[in-house]
C-alpha cells in the first residue's frame, strides 16, 4: 500500500500490463504444491536450504544478487509444470491479483522454449495459457495477449524450432498467440541472434517486442530495433543516450518499465534511480508492469505505489503514464477509446474528490 494519499487513486486506475512473465507469477506456494501434484523433487534443502519450505523460499527470493542468480530459481521452478492444467492455474493466479490490482488489459510473456526442452508439447503450454486467457476475458472482461518469449541462453537453432511449431500450429493466425519478444541474459548473447526469426515474424504480421537497455547499454535497445522491435522491455539505459532517447520520443516507441525489478535484480539501488521523471519530462512513452511477481515481492499495483512514494507523481502524470499503456497496447482502436474512456471517467472522479 502507498504511503501517499493517492493509493485509492491508483488502485482504481485502469492499467496495461505489457511486462508480466507467467512463469514468473508462479509463487513459492504454488511451487511445492504443483511439485506435489505431479511427484516432482525439488532441490534437496540440504544442498539448497532455500526448497525447505515455501517461506524459506520466499525469504530467499529476496535476495537476489543479479539477474543470473534470478534466473537459476525461475527455471528451476517450471519443472513442476506438466500439464495443461497446471500451465491455466499459473496463469490464472496472475490474472486474478490483476484483475485487483486495476488491469483491464494484459500482454503477457510465456516462454516455451524450456518447457518444450524437457519434454513438454509445446501445444500443452499454449492450451494451458489460453484457457486461463478465455477465462480472464469471460469472468474479467480483461483483454489479454499472449507473446512468446524466445530465450537468450539456449542455442539459436533451438529458438528456431519452436517458432516453426508455433507456426505450424496455427496459433498467430487465430490470434492465439499475438506476439513474439525475448529476454534471459541479456549481456554476453549477441544483440541481434534472433534476428532471421524476427524478419520472418515481421513479414507475417506478427507483433514484435524485446528486452534490452536492462543490464545493457543502450546500444542493446538500439540492435532491438535494428532488428523489428516495435517497442522495448526495461528499457531504462536509454537515459544515457539522449540522440536514441530523441529517437524513441519522435518514433513513439513504447518502454515497459519495472520498476521494482531492477532494484530487486540490482540494476539500481533504489526506485528512484530508475528514469521515471526524466522520461515524463523527455515525452518517452511508457508504462509500469510486474515482470516476474512472484519472485520479486510484488504485482502491478505494487510496482505503481513503489513509484509513487519515490516520485510523488501527480493525478494528471498518472494519467499520462496510463493513457500511453493503453495507446502502446497491441489492441484494436475501439478498445483503446474504451480503456481511455475509463481513464478519463476515473480522472474526472478522483479530480472532483480532491
Amino acid at each position: 500500500m502507498c504511503r501517499s494519499h493517492l493509493h485509492d487513486f491508483l488502485t482504481g486506475l485502469p492499467k496495461c500490463e505489457h511486462h508480466v512473465h507467467l512463469e514468473g507469477c508462479l509463487t513459492p506456494s504454488l511451487i511445492f504444491e504443483l511439485a506435489n501434484r505431479n511427484s516432482i523433487k525439488l532441490p534437496d534443502p540440504k544442498d539448497n536450504p532455500a526448497y525447505s519450505s515455501p517461506e524459506s523460499l520466499a525469504e530467499r527470493y529476496g535476495h537476489f544478487s543479479n539477474l543470473d542468480d534470478f534466473l537459476g530459481f525461475y527455471f528451476t521452478g517450471m519443472s513442476v509444470l506438466i500439464s495443461a492444467s497446471d500451465f491455466e492455474d499459473l496463469a490464472w493466479e496472475y490474472f486474478k491479483q490483476a484483475n485487483a490490482d486495476g488491469v483491464h488489459h494484459a500482454e503477457v510473456f510465456f516462454d516455451p522454449q524450456v518447457h518444450v526442452d524437457r519434454g513438454i508439447a509445446y501445444e500443452t503450454v499454449v492450451d494451458g495459457f489460453s484457457a486461463a486467457c478465455r477465462r480472464a476475458e469471460k469472468e474479467f472482461g480483461m483483454t489479454t495477449k499472449l507473446i512468446l518469449c524466445f530465450v537468450k541462453h539456449l542455442p539459436v537453432d533451438n529458438a528456431h524450432r519452436v517458432y516453426n511449431q508455433a507456426l505450424e500450429s496455427g496459433h498467430f493466425e487465430a490470434g492465439i498467440v499475438h506476439g513474439i519478444g525475448c529476454s534471459s541474459s541479456e549481456v554476453g548473447p549477441p544483440k541481434d541472434m534472433f534476428r532471421e526469426i524476427y524478419s520472418s515474424a515481421k513479414l507475417k504480421g506478427i507483433q514484435l517486442t524485446a528486452h534490452a537497455g536492462e543490464e545493457g547499454d543502450p546500444s542493446y535497445i538500439s540492435a532491438a530495433l535494428e532488428i523489428g522491435s516495435q517497442r522495448i522491455d526495461h528499457g531504462r539505459r536509454l537515459i544515457e543516450d539522449p540522440q536514441l532517447l530523441e529517437y524513441v520520443v519522435k518514433e513513439e516507441i513504447m518502454l515497459t518499465l519495472c520498476p521494482v525489478s531492477n532494484v530487486r535484480l540490482r540494476g539500481v539501488e533504489k526506485i528512484e534511480e530508475v528514469p521515471i521523471r526524466q522520461f515524463l519530462d523527455a515525452g518517452v512513452r511508457f508504462s509500469i508492469n510486474s515482470d516476474d511477481p512472484a519472485y520479486f515481492g510484488g504485482f502491478i499495483l505494487h510496482n505503481y505505489c513503489a513509484v509513487e512514494d519515490a516520485f510523488g507523481l501527480s493525478i494528471q502524470e498518472w494519467r499520462t503514464i496510463a493513457e500511453n499503456s493503453v495507446r502502446g497496447s497491441w489492441i484494436h482502436e475501439e478498445r483503446k477509446l474504451e480503456l481511455l474512456q475509463r481513464i478519463d471517467d476515473h480522472v474526472r472522479k478522483h479530480t472532483v474528490l480532491a
